[in-house]
């Protein structure tokens, strides 16, 4: 069993509230979760305006295929229009 793990920063632009950049997180991870199958949650930053840092896991038997279901995950996460990606670091763990 190998478990992937990414985890990403975005900017989040025009947002001047915590309820306008819950609204893009929540929509991201939404449509991050029904896409791809896989965990997503908001893991750091909940209580700045302009950023904000997602985590994403994933479990499977093949490294190679979690690395590429990473991947689509990052770029879909990149090509959204309210959140602009910062950095990103992803990891395989196995036995």
């Amino acid at each position: 069993m190998h478990v992937g793990i990414l985890r990403f920063e975005v900017l989040i632009h025009g947002v001047t509230s915590l309820k306008g950049k819950r609204r893009v997180v929540r929509s991201l991870i939404e449509r991050l979760r029904l896409r791809f199958r896989v965990a997503v949650a908001e893991v750091d930053y909940a209580d700045q305006h302009g950023v904000a840092a997602i985590g994403v896991a994933a479990v499977g038997n093949d490294a190679r295929v979690l690395e590429a279901l990473l991947q689509r995950v990052l770029d879909a996460a990149a090509t959204d229009r309210e959140a602009e990606l910062t950095t990103h670091e992803l990891e395989i763990l196995s036995p």
